[in-house]
C-alpha cells in the first residue's frame, strides 16, 4: 500500500510536507515510524517474522509491530493502528510506553533509501500468543522467546550474521532489550 506520510525534518519534526511512501523510499526523504515492542511479565519477547512478501530484509525476526505513521497521524495513533493491523491486538494509548525515537538511515540495493526515525514503545502484552492474528503481508510468523535468548541473538548477531534477526539494529536492539528489563524491575 502506498500511504500518505509525513516528511520530517532532521529532528522528525514534520515540515508540513507530505508524500507517497513509494516517493519518500526513492528520494530518500526523511519520515517516521512507529514501533512497538511487546513483552511479558514472564521475561518474554513477542518477535515478528517479516513476511516473504517485503522488499526490506524478508523473513527475518525483529520488532513485534511496525509501520509507517500516516500524515496527520501521532506516534501513538499509527502505533495502536499497526497493532490492530498487523495482529489484531487491540491496545490503548494508556498500554504505550515510549522508550525514544531513533535514527534508521539505510540505502538498499534495489533503490529503497529508507530514513526513518523509529518511534519506540513498549508495552505488555497481557494475552497468549493464540489470541493474535498476524496480517498476511506484513507478518509470516510470530513467536515469543525469553529475554535472555533475545540477548544471545543479540551478542551473536556481528559473529555469525545468524540469520535471524535484522543486523544493522544491533545497537537499537540492545537499547530495547536494557528499556524492557527496566520495565520488569
Amino acid at each position: 500500500m502506498d500511504e500518505l506520510i509525513d516528511i520530517v525534518d532532521k529532528n522528525g519534526i514534520p515540515t508540513g510536507e507530505t508524500a507517497l511512501k513509494s516517493v519518500i523510499h526513492a528520494k530518500g526523504l526523511l519520515h517516521n515510524t512507529a514501533h512497538l515492542w511487546l513483552y511479558t511479565k514472564n521475561g518474554d519477547i513477542l518477535l515478528s517474522q517479516r513476511s516473504a512478501k517485503k522488499l526490506i530484509c524478508p523473513l527475518l525476526w525483529d520488532v513485534s509491530v511496525a509501520g509507517h505513521i500516516d500524515a496527520g497521524e501521532t506516534a501513538e495513533e499509527a502505533c495502536l493502528r499497526e497493532t490492530f493491523e498487523e495482529i489484531g491486538l487491540e491496545l490503548d494509548e494508556t498500554d504505550l510506553e515510549k522508550i525514544g525515537a531513533f535514527k534508521c538511515f539505510q540505502s538498499y540495493d534495489y533503490g529503497v533509501h529508507d530514513n526513518e526515525f523509529h518511534n519506540t514503545f513498549i508495552a505488555e502484552l497481557k494475552v497468549p500468543l493464540s489470541k493474535l492474528t498476524p496480517q498476511e503481508d506484513e507478518v509470516e510468523a510470530l513467536k515469543l522467546i525469553s529475554l535472555k535468548n533475545f540477548e544471545d541473538l543479540i551478542n551473536t548477531l556481528e559473529i555469525n550474521n545468524n540469520n535471524h534477526l535484522i543486523p544493522s539494529n544491533k545497537a537499537y536492539y540492545e537499547i530495547v532489550l536494557k528499556k524492557i528489563k527496566e520495565s520488569l524491575k
